[in-house]
């Protein structure tokens, strides 16, 4: 039980932020974002996103082929169509 509290409260951590901050593509949207500024903040957003998403699967303890297929959803969800 005392290894479970923390999984748990990791695992809220990495899909509330995606889910309460929504997609790189959708905040870009809502912020109106054009050009060299939709740009930049894609790039700094999709860094941000893969760098959260390395982390969760670390914290997963995930590797090769699951690790691989983990990462790549979880890049998806955060960036967006």
């Amino acid at each position: 039980m005392k290894h479970l509290l923390p999984a748990l409260l990791v695992s809220f951590m990495v899909s509330g932020a995606h889910a309460a901050d929504a997609s790189c593509t959708a905040q870009a949207g809502e912020k109106k974002l054009a050009g060299a500024a939709k740009s930049s903040f894609m790039k700094k957003c999709e860094a941000d996103a893969k760098a959260a998403c390395e982390k969760a699967a670390d914290d997963k303890k995930l590797a090769g082929a699951a690790r691989n297929a983990n990462l790549k959803k979880c890049l998806a969800d955060a960036v967006g169509p």
